[in-house]
């Protein structure tokens, strides 16, 4: 058996425009393995995703693939090219030439310092600041914790969705047994920023930051964004402290250095298999709308008159709710009035308590109706997408990488957690790296079964139900074979 390869280089991309505040540089952060017959490449790059919503656009990846092919004999079917989903305001990288000349930098730089390397894998765990963002309402929907929209009334909510709080950590040491890369994977959006400025590469930048720091040596560390479609920071809507997200990154960062010391590494070979499948593209938006404006209008129905407005209300509920007893004034003033035999503060209070319910009741439907109205319009961008694209499908790569007895397996869709988790547990291998936000973006890729909870991410979806089995099928598919390639 030839011995592995491999090798590590990295070049900043972050926008270069005047005026803009960059807190922590993007970057693109290449690995490249060689095991004497199949040559790989995987990239991470600090971007919201490869191609569709971001300043990466969709011919950024067919023109990197191609060059890394032509000039660095690695075939573009063996290019992982993945996006860490990292979301602070735009624009955040260089134009689109330099975007390909960096990035493939990264790899010619990775690929020109190939070392000899032993290969182990592992987990590590982290649950603390991470929340499935769907929350299951006791309606049997589900309401998706955004900046867009409210949250719901807490005695609404019923349960929470799955996370996945496990780190999937593949480590490459050199032939002295010191760390050359650590690829680490892990599934929640980056959202929450950092104070005093916009471009930061979110809780992965701090992350590789600590893992780098700690284990020295040159030794690099890949964040590869996990199924988080629906996974979020805890904190997310958080309105009583600033929006930090470097101590997520360093909890994560040490979590992963935790689970490292306890992973062994050995020899492995590499293996390839990569398929572009078809997707059905969604049909049902018009019958959607359609259910959420009867809703709204059953809502406009539900609002009642009220006595009160803003400036009436706030007083009168902070009374109210300090103290529920006697709200209307002192406890004194009641015993007084009980003991000359009237009850005109209990019929104050009857009052008041009526009229709070009222303007109460009114602004829950107010809420719900600022969600419903932001679900429609967003419906109706989707459809307007896909009835431009002119096709009843999409297409979809789905590719799987053997290295040793770990798998990656890539979705170019946002994967909502369970997709993830039932991908992970149906894997004939060890380990499994699930890896989406890759090789190309096409949104929110729910489960089935999610279609009916009505949360964000099945409202901004350009994918019909049935794209689930399609690609779940493919996906175990793919990792059979890799299973089955000798090594």
């Amino acid at each position: 058996m030839s011995t592995l390869q491999a090798g590590v280089g990295r070049r900043e991309i972050t926008t270069e425009q005047v005026g803009v505040t960059v807190n922590y540089p993007l970057y693109a952060k290449a690995l490249v393995l060689d095991d004497g017959s199949t040559r790989v490449a995987i990239i991470a790059m600090d971007a919201v995703a490869i191609g569709g919503i971001c300043d990466i656009n969709d011919e950024f990846l067919p023109g990197l693939r191609a060059r890394i092919d032509s000039e660095l004999a690695i075939p573009g079917a063996n290019a992982l090219v993945s996006a860490t989903h990292t979301h602070p305001a735009g624009p955040l990288l260089v134009e689109h030439d330099e975007q390909i000349a960096r990035t493939f930098d990264a790899v010619r730089r990775a690929a020109e310092s190939m070392v000899e390397v032993s290969v182990g894998a592992g987990v590590g765990h982290e649950d603390r600041f991470i929340i499935n963002r769907t929350l299951r309402m006791k309606d049997g929907r589900g309401w998706t914790i955004r900046q867009a929209n409210p949250c719901p009334p807490d005695d609404e909510i019923a349960d929470l969705g799955p996370i996945d709080p496990e780190i999937g950590i593949l480590r490459l040491d050199r032939a002295d047994g010191s760390p050359l890369a650590i690829v680490y994977n892990y599934a929640c959006h980056p959202l929450i920023g950092v104070p005093g400025g916009p471009i930061t590469a979110n809780f992965p930048g701090f992350a590789s930051d600590v893992i780098e720091d700690c284990l020295g040596g040159g030794a690099m560390a890949i964040f590869l964004q996990g199924a988080g479609g629906d996974i979020t920071e805890v904190q997310y809507k958080d309105f009583d402290h600033p929006r930090d997200c470097s101590s997520l990154g360093r909890m994560l960062g040490l979590s992963t250095l935790e689970a490292l010391g306890s992973i062994a590494s050995g020899p492995a070979t590499l293996a390839v298999v990569s398929e572009t499948i078809r997707l059905p593209r969604r049909s049902d938006v018009p019958e959607r709308v359609a259910e959420l404006e009867q809703e709204r209008d059953d809502l406009l129905q539900s609002l009642v008159g009220m006595t009160l407005n803003f400036r009436s209300f706030l007083p009168l509920y902070l009374k109210y709710a300090l103290n529920p007893e006697h709200p209307a004034d002192y406890s004194w003033r009641y015993m007084q009035a009980e003991a000359r035999g009237s009850d005109e503060f209990e019929a104050l209070d009857e009052l008041n308590r009526h009229n709070i319910d009222r303007y109460l009741s009114n602004i829950r439907v107010m809420e719900k109706l600022a969600r419903i109205q932001s679900n429609i319009g967003t419906l109706r961008r989707h459809e307007a997408i896909n009835a431009e694209s002119g096709e009843d499908t999409i297409a979809a790569e789905v590719q799987g990488i053997r290295i040793g007895d770990t798998v990656l397996i890539t979705s170019p869709a946002e994967l909502l957690c369970q997709v993830g988790l039932d991908l992970k547990a149906a894997s004939p291998f060890e380990h499994t790296i699930v890896a989406p936000f890759s090789n190309g973006y096409m949104h929110y890729g729910p489960p089935a079964e999610d279609y009916a909870l009505g949360g964000y991410e099945v409202t901004e979806c350009l994918l019909d139900p049935g794209w689930h089995e399609l690609y779940d099928r493919t996906a175990r598919d793919v990792l059979r074979r890799l299973k089955e390639r000798p090594g």
